[in-house]
């Protein structure tokens, strides 16, 4: 372990991405949690990825911050100290957002600071905001000379000499300050309101324990990254009619009407889209047999929960699949796979658009027989979720 670190027990995870993003980090961050009797863990995270990490077992604590280098960013400043406490959250000016946030982190008296980091992003303003803010000891991956802006420099490889899983790079980051775990799965905790939440809703809608039904996630942030409605609705059909399911659609407010057009004219699909919230759904698909969706959070929330997946991946990028969980990925190669694009460039989305419904539906049943899963799963509330992904692949 690099000096100093061995006595580091504040720490400050820096993951200003999406829900997915941060899910896929949970194993890096047990990880430096593990390496250190008493550590404590503190994420500096998006408003997106700070909802997730409420339900994440390894983080102590949240702080919010929608970066102005990222994507979205913003001028919201937000700490969250557990998932039950108070939220206070300070509205700030632009101008004014940088030193509100440095003196946030120096008031938290962090002894060390892991930026996590995609490679097509710079960790350097995150460090620098570490390094103004007192934080003695900073890593992350860095492509550029980062000289005293970091004090653990792990080099930039991707993907010039290959691109890992994303999971895999944030455990390398968390070994390069001599920090590992045994266990490597995602994880998350369902918290048990949720799961009696889920319990009664799914009982309204007629399944009981035992029914056969699988859930359907058909939305995705990025229009690159979603499967054509109508191709999900084709699917849906041909699977309730192998199997004689319930199709359960879920998704937020803003994709009830994508949802309305997967269940319209399918007799055995129900839609639950806007009326869950986060916990709420991830209950859902702990509780589900199958999970069907894109390239999306919701693919990472089944792997944390060890649900079965099949994921409809655009060949955007190459590392975000799912993580040690069963599943079935599917998509059609192109030329212009990885491109990294929200929007497809090209305006055909055919490394999606071509992957025919019946291809979903044989993936759908074919997982659902190598798994050997009963149909209806516990609706339950583990401390951590990722222990039930050692008994499904057990």
């Amino acid at each position: 372990m690099p000096r100093g670190w061995s006595d580091a027990r504040r720490v400050l995870c820096v993951r200003l991405d999406a829900m997915g993003d941060v899910l896929m980090t949970t194993p890096a961050i047990r990880a430096l949690r593990e390496s250190v009797r008493g550590r404590e863990i503190t994420l500096l995270t998006s408003a997106a990825g700070a909802a997730i990490a409420r339900l994440a077992p390894e983080v102590d604590e949240t702080i919010v911050y929608d970066a102005p280098w990222l994507k979205g960013g913003g001028i919201s400043i937000e700490s969250t100290a557990g998932a039950s406490a108070a939220t206070s959250r300070t509205a700030v000016d632009a101008a004014l957002v940088d030193h509100a946030m440095i003196d946030l982190l120096r008031a938290r008296g962090f002894d060390a600071a892991v930026i996590f980091t995609v490679y097509s992003q710079s960790a350097l303003p995150a460090a620098l905001f570490c390094r103004l803010a007192g934080v003695p000891l900073r890593t992350a991956h860095c492509r550029e000379k980062p000289y005293g802006l970091l004090t653990t420099h792990v080099p930039e490889t991707e993907p010039q000499h290959g691109v890992r899983h994303e999971t895999r790079r944030q455990l390398d980051l968390a070994a390069a300050v001599g920090c590992h775990t045994r266990n490597e799965r995602l994880s998350l905790s369902v918290p048990s309101d949720a799961a009696a939440h889920v319990r009664a809703r799914l009982h309204a809608l007629g399944i009981r324990p035992g029914d056969a039904w699988i859930a359907l996630h058909p939305g995705a942030t990025a229009p690159s990254r979603r499967y054509p409605s109508s191709s999900y609705a084709d699917a849906a059909r041909r699977i309730a009619a192998r199997t004689g399911c319930t199709i359960v659609v879920t998704g937020d407010a803003s994709e009830r009407a994508l949802a309305d057009t997967v269940v319209r004219e399918n007799h055995r699909a129900v839609s639950l889209a806007g009326e869950l919230d986060l916990a709420q759904l991830c209950a859902l698909i702990a509780a589900a047999p199958l999970l069907i969706t894109n390239n999306t959070g919701p693919a990472h929330i089944a792997a944390a929960c060890g649900t079965p997946v099949v994921v409809l991946y655009a060949l955007t990028n190459p590392q975000h699949t799912p993580w040690m969980v069963a599943n079935r990925t599917l998509s059609f190669d192109v030329p212009c796979r990885h491109c990294y694009r929200s929007v497809c460039p090209l305006g055909h989305h055919d490394c999606l658009r071509r992957v025919t419904p019946q291809e979903v539906a044989n993936a759908a049943c074919d997982l659902l027989a190598a798994t050997g899963r009963a149909w209806s799963r516990p609706v339950a509330a583990p401390s951590i979720a990722s222990h039930l992904v050692e008994e499904a692949t057990a």
